[in-house]
């Protein structure tokens, strides 16, 4: 974190004062300037000169930073917050929008006991399997439990005959196809704001609405894809086949 004073500055300053005042280092601030975060100072003879803008804006780039955007980008969105294309109140209200979580699905630690108990299941191997999975990770005496909700999914395939190997690979190939299409998606919302198509303004009710809407679409794309391949599965007659040779 970079750390900047609180207390105002007098109204004008070299970069060795403001440096002193914001505890920020003036190769730092330099560096700010030529990324285009800092606006650049005030030229009397041979004298760069600030003022309590650049304080404020030192401390603006802290705030920044400490959201994880990196320097150019925090130069990207100051440019725009300057030609008036964006309140910085609005942007900080889209991006707690995007980093809100969309699952109440948050890591847990838990004891082997607990763990038996979660999955309803202790048959020899089964905590092996799961660690193989990354579903948990061991912590001294405890085990992390990555994510309850696929724990349960998994519990669930197992209970209808699915076993922990099936599943594993099916969660891979929908991992593998939506990392795919996630990318694209966002892409195709970012692209509807920068050719002005869309609202920037609006912006933040349209993650709000896709945390909700989107899940709910996947849900019924794979529903309706499913319906199609397995009516496609019984029209070939490999199903009927395959229960022959069982029998």
């Amino acid at each position: 974190m970079v750390a900047v004073a609180a207390t105002a500055s007098p109204d004008t300053l070299t970069i060795d004062e403001l440096s002193s005042a914001s505890k920020v280092p003036s190769r730092t601030i330099r560096f700010y300037q030529s990324r285009g975060a800092l606006m650049p100072p005030e030229i009397r003879g041979r004298v760069a000169h600030y003022g309590p803008q650049h304080v404020e804006r030192l401390k603006l780039i802290a705030q920044l930073s400490d959201r994880g955007l990196r320097i150019d980008a925090i130069g990207d969105l100051l440019k725009r917050i300057d030609r008036g294309e964006i309140q910085l109140a609005e942007w900080l209200g889209i991006e707690a929008e995007v980093q809100a979580p969309w699952l109440a699905d948050k890591p847990r630690l838990v004891s082997e006991e607990e763990l038996y108990e979660l999955t309803g299941d202790r048959r020899p191997g089964l905590i092996a399997e799961l660690a193989k999975a990354k579903l948990i990770e061991r912590r001294g005496d405890a085990w992390l439990l990555e994510s309850p909700a696929l724990l349960a999914i998994g519990g669930k395939l197992q209970k209808a005959g699915i076993d922990s190997e099936a599943a594993m690979a099916a969660g891979e190939i929908l991992r593998k196809h939506l990392s795919r299409a996630v990318p694209e998606l966002v892409d195709l919302f970012v692209g509807r704001v920068e050719d002005g198509r869309l609202d920037i303004q609006r912006a933040n009710d349209v993650f709000a609405a896709f945390r909700t809407v989107g899940v709910d679409a996947v849900r019924v794309v794979f529903a309706r894809l499913m319906e199609a391949e397995l009516r496609s599965l019984l029209a070939s007659g490999k199903l009927a086949r395959v229960r022959k040779k069982k029998r």
